[in-house]
């Protein structure tokens, strides 16, 4: 009786479960589950450029001349990512402004928004001494003259708060119109970011390949400071309009140059020896140093390189640090070996 019982009892329920939604197909065969979001082939976000993952030498590629010994190389293998083609504007992160003015000034508190995430335009005076910064002070965030010049004046939280209302931003358009959310914006980690920087060109010193600053016509290839007391030999005397210079061949500019940008990482000396080499990264909450890569305006070309390590403190804002964000890639857009 007992067996005919569960026989009886299975019979029912596997009824039940048809009847509820269960394994629509043919009868009997494990299909999956029903009522799953639309996911196609991952799109590229509006503003990004796809980074095929790869092998490189992570390090420095010519001489450490500060004999300092943090960037040994090192090969390690970086999954695919999208990354922004540019740093992020003035007017990029007005609309994150306004979008937070709008909706949570109530919960955030007027004091932590205009403290904490509104850029600090103040650092155009305090950043250096005897100099006149009270023009950009003034104009360099607020006027459309630089909308299209990157965001400077934003520490490491403020950083990583845009990507987070970002990812949020993005994925509420998409749950309208019953797609799956995207994976989460965010900082690059330092692998990442120098794996974009080099653009698919194994130890090369700069963004563009080669070992010098300038192109066959004696251009410029980057903003930044080509000697002692000149600043404008590149064109620009501070930051420059994104995309001013050659892209590298990932598609993505200035990546050297213009301003240094955030990393997710915690910067540590002795990170290359110890972090993994599959898609390297220290995330450490206890470490105040963050890093930051690919020097800026004010930087001579050592900062550049796309091997030289750098860092700032994460509460501290810069005129001369921005940052741009990256992107998992999920599914067969991530140039896995099924593609």
């Amino acid at each position: 009786m007992n067996k005919l019982l569960a026989v009886s009892l299975f019979a029912i329920s596997g009824a039940l479960l048809g009847g509820c939604g269960f394994g629509k197909g043919p009868q009997g065969e494990l299909i999956g589950s029903d009522d799953r979001p639309i996911f196609n082939p991952q799109e590229v976000p509006f503003g990004m450029v796809p980074c095929p993952g790869g092998t490189f030498h992570m390090g420095q590629t010519d001489q450490d001349i500060s004999a300092s010994m943090v960037n040994m190389n090192k090969q390690v293998t970086i999954a695919g990512f999208y990354m922004d083609e540019t740093e992020i504007t003035n007017n990029e992160y007005r609309q994150f402004m306004d979008a937070i003015k709008q909706d949570s000034l109530d919960v955030l508190g007027e004091e932590y928004v205009m403290t904490e995430l509104y850029p600090d335009t103040t650092v155009w005076v305090r950043d250096f001494t005897y100099h006149m910064g009270d023009p950009l002070l003034e104009y360099y965030y607020t006027h459309p003259a630089f909308d299209e010049y990157p965001v400077v004046g934003v520490d490491w939280f403020a950083a990583k708060y845009f990507c987070n209302w970002r990812t949020k931003f993005r994925n509420a358009a998409r749950e309208e119109t019953g797609y799956a959310n995207d994976p989460n914006f965010r900082l690059p980690s330092e692998a990442e970011w120098e794996y974009a920087a080099r653009g698919g060109r194994d130890l090369a010193t700069y963004p563009w390949g080669g070992p010098y600053l300038r192109n066959s016509k004696g251009c410029m290839l980057a903003n930044f400071k080509p000697g002692r007391g000149d600043y404008a030999s590149d064109g620009f005397a501070y930051t420059s309009e994104v995309g001013s210079f050659f892209p590298n061949d990932f598609g993505l500019y200035d990546m050297a140059g213009n301003v240094s940008e955030w990393c997710d990482d915690a910067y540590m000396e002795a990170s290359v020896p110890v972090v993994w080499d599959l898609n390297p990264t220290n995330p450490d909450d206890n470490e105040p140093r963050k890093v930051v890569r690919g020097g800026s305006w004010k930087d001579i070309a050592y900062f550049l390189e796309t091997g030289t390590r750098n860092f700032e403190y994460q509460d501290s804002a810069r005129s001369y640090i921005g940052f741009r964000c990256s992107m998992i890639q999920i599914g067969m857009g991530s140039n896995n070996s099924l593609n």
